[in-house]
């Protein structure tokens, strides 16, 4: 069966409702006509040029990111910009955009949870709770436990195996077991000192401020830096499922693709010997 866009957001609302977003945000159909049909969707954290023409190439009609490709009123579109030619380009080729941003991040499971059923992590609650009154598990940020402690080196191996990564960033006095970890996928630096004040030993998320680190080394608190990337990623992989799962039921003919250009924004560079 032809899905129509209004029939998507209307899954994505039940995924991730978009009243849970921050107020600083902007969620929900940012291009494109509810009333399309739509039959294959990219998904990609970031709205970027490469990531649209992956989505023409592919046959997608519509592309939903996790950070939008709007965040403030538009003065006005120079097409010769990033943003611009990514507007002129989607509305040109007829492509949906759509944002799930902070409303996934609150999410029950949202991007959070992806990242802490990755290093294996129960007994799930949020960080900072979010206002809504039917689903106590919503809000920014997960903490959980391990059934028994882990060394700090058993931890760290999860950690890199659910990041995909060889090295992260550390502040702070690293623990000699973990058993309580506090976790946010993406930008996490102002839920530190909540993380530490419910009894966290180690606290990861990403983009923490100098400030925060510094706070962090003088109280003693370990506190892990996985990149923005890198700790939101799984949530991809979650996005997907929840989506099968909406059409499964839905009985739609949608198809749904992880993306094959995104990439870690970062490199990591060595000084030579």
């Amino acid at each position: 069966m032809v899905v129509k866009l209004t029939e998507l957001l209307n899954a994505l609302n039940r995924i991730a409702p978009f009243d849970l977003a921050e107020s600083w945000d902007n969620v929900g159909l940012l291009i494109g006509d509810p009333e399309r049909d739509t039959r294959s969707v990219l998904l990609g954290l970031d709205p970027t040029l490469p990531l649209l023409k992956e989505a023409i190439s592919r046959g997608a009609d519509t592309l939903i990111t996790h950070h939008p490709c709007i965040f403030h009123p538009l003065p006005f579109v120079h097409t010769h910009s990033p943003d611009g030619a990514f507007l002129e380009l989607a509305l040109a080729e007829k492509i949906n955009v759509i944002a799930c941003h902070t409303n996934f991040d609150s999410a029950a499971p949202g991007v959070s949870d992806a990242l802490a059923r990755l290093l294996d992590l129960e007994e799930l609650s949020p960080l900072r709770c979010s206002s809504s009154l039917e689903n106590k598990n919503q809000g920014l940020g997960r903490i959980g436990r391990y059934a028994e402690p882990l060394s700090f080196e058993s931890f760290m191996e999860k950690v890199f195996k659910a990041l995909d990564r060889d090295n992260v960033m550390l502040a702070g006095k690293s623990p000699r077991e973990v058993r309580t970890v506090a976790l946010c996928g993406g930008s996490g630096s102002e839920l530190t000192e909540e993380a530490f004040r419910l009894g966290a030993d180690v606290y990861l998320s990403a983009e923490i401020k100098h400030s925060t680190a510094r706070w962090a080394e003088e109280i003693g608190f370990c506190v892990i830096d996985g990149t923005h990337y890198a700790t939101e990623r799984p949530a991809l992989v979650l996005l997907e499922k929840q989506l099968e799962a909406e059409a499964v039921a839905s009985g739609w003919s949608l198809q749904i693709l992880q993306p094959e250009s995104e990439k870690p924004v970062f490199t990591t560079i060595n000084k030579e010997q």
